[in-house]
């Protein structure tokens, strides 16, 4: 018996997408879901509209169960992109993406970036 092949799916140009096509894209679902936060991410220490939608997408159960890597879900990686963005803006909005997440997940994300509260977490990326 052999394996079938995974379909040959065209990876979306996602530098060249709007802010709303990535969130769209992110919220939709599917294998560029991560691709779509990680570009929003990048964007947001220049863009405060991307900031604003990574606070939105990280609100979203299906990016809150998406793991990216043991514990480290999509939700996460779009709050630590938006601490290591640093502006005034980025910050607020992750101070308050992770009010949202529940206490022993934020406990937990607090123990994954070494802070005692959100905001002594200045993550690197």
């Amino acid at each position: 018996m052999s394996v079938p092949h995974p379909p040959n799916i065209t990876p979306p140009p996602v530098r060249q997408m709007r802010n709303e096509e990535l969130a769209e894209l992110a919220s939709g679902g599917g294998p560029y879901r991560g691709k779509a936060v990680f570009e929003l991410v990048d964007r947001a220490r220049a863009d405060d509209d991307a900031a604003s939608m990574l606070g939105e997408l990280s609100r979203l159960t299906a990016l809150r169960g998406d793991r990216v890597f043991h514990s480290v879900s999509l939700a996460w990686a779009a709050i630590i992109g938006l601490l290591a963005a640093e502006t005034p803006h980025a910050r607020a909005v992750a101070y308050s993406a992770f009010a949202g997440l529940p206490a022993p997940e934020q406990a937990d994300f607090l123990a994954y970036v070494k802070a005692d509260r959100i905001e002594d977490a200045h993550p690197r990326i």
